[in-house]
């Protein structure tokens, strides 16, 4: 990406921060608490999870069976499919329908697969007046605006801005204002055009193969008047949207709702086997409005469209993405997507986290590529997908291919590799930007760093130095950089005399992982983290390894990131063959090691390091439940501190030993509930996102500087934690736990 390219996108986040980010983070936040209330109130959710897992899985497997199997069905009932290839192809058969149909009016219920095909464009070019139901899908009609949610098309608006747009647009008598005016019009105007319309259009969250019956999870009623109220429905669904049997709604049912809104189960699950049994409505006539024929004179089409899901089912990478059922809960999720919404965080179509997959499956790489740096990898959607889809795994593969420019995307240009040519030792192609290639080195540039400091750190923080780097990199000037310490942590412990237990003296022999910045930059963590475990009675070992390959893995260097694993894993694996555990501060690394390496090593090495391999406080707290005393810690002693615990950290579900270390130890604890300090490590030094990730950082600056907190000691287990923080919190320093529990502090 350019400098101009950088600015350019810089403006348009801080663009979408100011001008819609409040309404999008009211809502998605709200629709976030909602479903962590929900979801608490079910004891089975896990299973549930599990269970749409497994139907969705065995759906894709079998989808040609499935798709045979629901034309014999509809066809049974009298209804029509079609299996489209792309938007093309569904956009003239629905257009061929409305034709014989001598239809003027097509009203259709939300649906994002017809805003995937752009019907609505095919049919009004060709003369016929569509128009939105949805109350939030016609907001945006009026608007002449792209959806920004998935389930909430026009979360992006506020009820002020809404009613603005409708005076405009609309002769109304008197200036509406409140949401009930706003909404008692919308249901008045939207009711003339369901009389006026002879086919109504709808999607379908689910079809059960068995039986042709469609399920619609919906929040208003314009779904089933747009069927009832029309002679002919027309259905618009991705092949994905197959399910094999009705009883197979169940956990989907169940889930939709809670993950989507947070609502225990949606105002409306409609099932129709169409064409519907209802009789067909003459509005015109007041005194007998209902048919006396009945149904008979209604028609149904199922329009199937595969439009690139046939390739994203033989993608063993994009293939999990038709696991989703659209329930937005990525979006939800995701600090980046509660800034600044789908208008950003998404494609022609798709937004969110699993927009990636999406887009790229069905648009191309090009599309995808516009907004996929946007995920951070931090993992917290993975917890929140209601079909345990691994959201970040799907972007980090396409971010690869686009760096590759697999697919007609293209990397950057060529043209500049021999600046990096040997200093750069990945495994990447040409054409990976220059930006990335440096964040994905960074071992290279620690090393470096150290080895000259502390004349590298002065020279780095120059101007002219801070100048290029901005015009090269793409390092955002205001982001402070860090400080390579001139004795890493492994020189430091050699120069010590390794550890002050010795092996036979141990009831427990450990091997502290050098991570990156605990080697290079917060070596002081490192000592702690060596002092309070030698306090425990461990043996410590500090060897010198290769990085765990999670800075090549953040900027889609998947070739890279796998040499690193490969380099990483053998030796701990020899230590924890030898009884030894591994211990790791940065948890970045150690969900390298639980959750990315079951993708770059095999699994029985995967499985052996993730099982051997513990957060440090997570270690500590078990030393401490078996025995060891907690007074050979330093003491607390009431000492009041305000922790905020690492994204990836939470979705492994360590945060609680932490906590339980910190209170044991007599520390007074408050905890952040902040989802994400918005850093991310290198997303945060970047001049494109800077301000992003600022905005996303209020939320913990808010928390922390309240007057419950504002005098506390803060704390944070990430590296990237801690350095938003100091960011946050200008002269107020932010530390690692473990450093809280140093003998020698």
């Amino acid at each position: 990406m350019s400098s101009k390219s950088r600015d350019a996108k810089a403006a348009e986040i801080r663009r979408l921060l100011a001008e819609e980010g409040a309404s999008v983070a009211e809502n998605t936040r709200g629709f976030n608490e909602g479903r962590y209330e929900s979801v608490a109130r079910l004891d089975d959710y896990d299973e549930l999870k599990a269970e749409a897992r497994a139907i969705k899985e065995d759906a894709i497997e079998r989808l040609p069976e499935l798709i045979e199997e629901v034309r014999e069905s509809v066809e049974a009932n009298g209804g029509t499919v079609y299996l489209a290839d792309d938007a093309a192809d569904a956009n003239q058969y629905i257009a061929e329908v409305v034709k014989d149909r001598d239809a003027d009016t097509v009203v259709k219920s939300k649906s994002m697969t017809s805003e995937e095909i752009a019907v609505n464009d095919h049919l009004e070019a060709r003369g016929t007046e569509v128009w939105e139901t949805d109350l939030g899908e016609f907001v945006l009609q009026v608007a002449d605006e792209a959806p920004s949610h998935i389930v909430a098309p026009a979360i992006h608006k506020s009820r002020e801005g809404i009613a603005e747009l409708f005076n405009a647009h609309f002769d109304v008598a008197e200036p509406l204002e409140t949401a009930e005016e706003l909404t008692q019009f919308a249901r008045e105007y939207l009711g003339e055009r369901i009389e006026e319309a002879e086919v109504g259009m709808t999607g379908a969250n689910f079809v059960a193969a068995e039986s042709g019956t469609m399920a619609l999870v919906t929040s208003e009623g314009n779904a089933r008047k747009t069927i009832q109220a029309t002679d002919t429905q027309v259905a618009v669904a991705g092949v994905e949207k197959l399910i094999p049997t009705v009883s197979d709604l169940q956990p989907f049912v169940e889930l939709i709702g809670r993950s989507g809104t947070g609502q225990d189960i949606t105002s409306y699950v409609s099932l129709f086997t169409p064409p519907v049994e209802s009789p067909t409505v003459d509005f015109a006539d007041d005194e007998t409005p209902l048919s006396e024929v009945g149904s008979d004179d209604r028609e149904f089409h199922l329009v199937l469209i595969d439009n690139g899901r046939t390739a994203m089912r033989e993608d063993d990478q994009l293939r999990e993405t038709l696991y989703c059922i659209r329930c937005s809960a990525c979006a939800n999720s995701c600090a980046n997507f509660q800034s600044v919404g789908g208008h950003a965080f998404g494609g022609e179509t798709y937004s969110g986290g699993i927009a990636t997959g999406w887009e790229a499956g069905v648009e191309g790489l090009d599309t995808a590529a516009e907004f996929n740096d946007l995920c951070t990898g931090c993992s917290r959607c993975v917890n929140q997908c209601p079909v345990n889809i691994d959201i970040p795994w799907i972007n980090t593969v396409v971010r690869d291919r686009i760096n590759r420019g697999d697919g007609g995307a293209g990397g950057e240009s060529a043209e500049f590799d021999w600046l990096v040519e040997g200093l750069t030792p990945d495994e990447e192609p040409g054409g990976v930007s220059l930006q990335k290639r440096f964040f994905g080195n960074f071992e290279t540039v620690a090393k470096v760093g150290s080895a000259l400091a502390p004349a590298s750190n002065w020279l780095a923080d120059r101007a002219p130095s801070r100048w290029a780097m901005e015009r090269i990199l793409g390092i955002d000037r205001r982001r402070e950089l860090p400080a390579f310490e001139s004795q890493t942590l492994v020189e430091w412990f050699e120069a010590r005399g390794g550890s002050r237990i010795a092996p036979t003296a141990a009831d427990r022999e450990a091997v502290l992982y050098p991570d990156l910045y605990t080697n290079h930059v917060q070596v002081k963590r490192g000592k702690a983290a060596i002092r309070v475990l030698e306090a425990l009675g461990v043996s410590v070992r500090v060897p010198e390894m290769a990085s765990s390959g999670r800075a090549p893995l953040s900027q889609g260097m998947i070739a890279t990131a796998e040499r690193h694993a490969e380099e990483v894993a053998p030796p701990l694996l020899d230590h924890i063959e030898a009884g030894r555990d591994v211990v790791v501060v940065e948890p970045s690394d150690l969900a390298m090691f639980e959750r990315e390496y079951g993708k770059l090593l095999d699994g029985e090495r995967h499985r052996a390091l993730a099982d051997g391999s513990y957060e440090v406080l997570e270690y500590v707290y078990g030393l401490l439940e078996h025995g060891e005393e907690v007074e050979s810690l330093a003491a607390g002693e009431g000492e009041a501190v305000a922790y905020h615990s690492h994204c990836q950290q939470r979705t492994l579900d360590l945060e609680p030993y932490t906590t339980a270390v910190l209170d044991a130890a007599d520390y007074d604890v408050i905890t952040s509930d902040v989802e994400c300090c918005g850093m991310a490590g290198s997303f945060g030094y970047k001049a494109e996102y800077y301000d992003l990730s600022m905005d996303v950082g209020e939320q913990l600056r808010d928390q922390f500087t309240a007057p419950e907190t504002s005098d506390r000691t803060v704390v944070a287990s990430g590296t990237s934690c801690l350095e938003q923080l100091d960011s946050l919190l200008l002269g107020r320093e932010s530390r690692h736990p473990v450093e809280l529990l140093d003998p020698k502090q």
